[in-house]
């Protein structure tokens, strides 16, 4: 038997994605997340309106999941506290009573 490494079918490795964030879950939501901001980036483009970020690294990757991994990796893009994703509830300003 031989002693070689076998390819994975994730690059970067899983565990290198892993060392980035604090769980499974997290690496999970931050890297679906991303891959549809990608995605609506990448369907945009025509459209010329440019409100969504670019791929933040070069990549030979087609599939927006794979690029979001790829900036996961390269720590272009990090987990956001709770506290922080608060922008999409309801404005207490704009209730009237």
């Amino acid at each position: 038997m031989s002693t070689r490494s076998f390819d994975t079918m994730i690059n970067p490795q899983i565990e290198e994605l892993l060392d980035r964030v604090d769980s499974k879950f997290s690496l999970v939501t931050l890297a679906a997340r991303r891959a549809r901001q990608i995605n609506s980036y990448f369907n945009q483009l025509g459209d010329g309106l440019g409100h969504m970020v670019p791929p933040q690294v070069s990549s030979v990757a087609r599939k927006p999941l794979s690029i979001a991994f790829e900036e996961i990796a390269a720590d272009k893009i990090e987990r956001a506290p709770h506290a922080d994703r608060v922008e999409d509830a309801a404005d207490p300003a704009d209730a009237t009573a």
